[in-house]
């Protein structure tokens, strides 16, 4: 069936040109935010849940939490968590899939699980980032993950790391944060045969191409 979704509408032709200055600014200066109580609780039962002995992968914002559940078959060898802020759309997780013993979702705010992570010297195998809202008003640039002060844990957490976005700006201006840290990427535009989300069914169904950036996240920021 076609698709009707609607593509990506923002004021910006390019990447934001305050990126750069924006990732050395959050480099120097660490989030100070307070930590809520429910995250901070998420955290205990991952790290309760945790085999150390097993390589750990992150799936930031996962939604209802269909990802998780393909990457825990695909990793089987791995632990999974699942993390994503909104109650309403992990709940529906158990109504969807059944989630095998490697994988775990949470309702945790990602910006403070990350800070927890890496203050507890968590090191992840991979980690991937499906779909972000892109907040595309070029007034809402520090509202995105590589420019605001979390995009640091980001890197500091290492691993295999994979983004994917409908909008080409938002993976170029990761891969121009990335590369203010002197880190390499590189970016594919998709060809979709199995959707691996419902956000890729929607937009292979409406007929936008879907942009993938992978990196390998040094650990150097430590």
């Amino acid at each position: 069936m076609k698709g009707n979704s609607r593509c990506v509408s923002s004021n910006q032709t390019a990447p934001h040109e305050k990126i750069p200055e924006l990732v050395r600014r959050h480099l120097g200066t660490p989030s100070q935010k307070p930590i809520n109580e429910h995250t901070f609780n998420a955290f205990e039962q991952a790290a309760l849940w945790r085999d150390t002995s097993r390589p750990l992968i992150f799936d930031s914002c996962c939604g209802v939490g269909e990802s998780t559940f393909r990457l825990a078959s695909t990793f089987s060898d791995a632990q999974i968590i699942g993390i994503d802020k909104s109650a309403v759309r992990t709940d529906k997780q158990d109504r969807l899939f059944t989630l095998p013993d490697n994988a775990l979702i949470l309702r945790a705010d990602v910006i403070d699980f990350w800070r927890l992570a890496v203050k507890n010297a968590w090191f992840l195998h991979a980690h991937f980032l499906l779909f972000p809202n892109p907040y595309p008003k070029s007034t809402q640039v520090q509202r995105r993950w590589h420019a605001n002060s979390s995009f640091i844990d980001l890197i500091r957490l290492g691993g295999n790391f994979e983004l994917r976005s409908n909008w080409p700006i938002y993976v170029q201006e990761f891969s121009l944060a990335l590369h203010t840290l002197d880190i390499t990427s590189s970016i594919n535009k998709l060809n979709i045969t199995d959707p691996f989300t419902a956000f890729e069914r929607k937009y292979v169904a409406s007929d936008q191409a879907i942009w993938q950036l992978k990196s390998c996240l040094n650990q150097t920021l430590r």
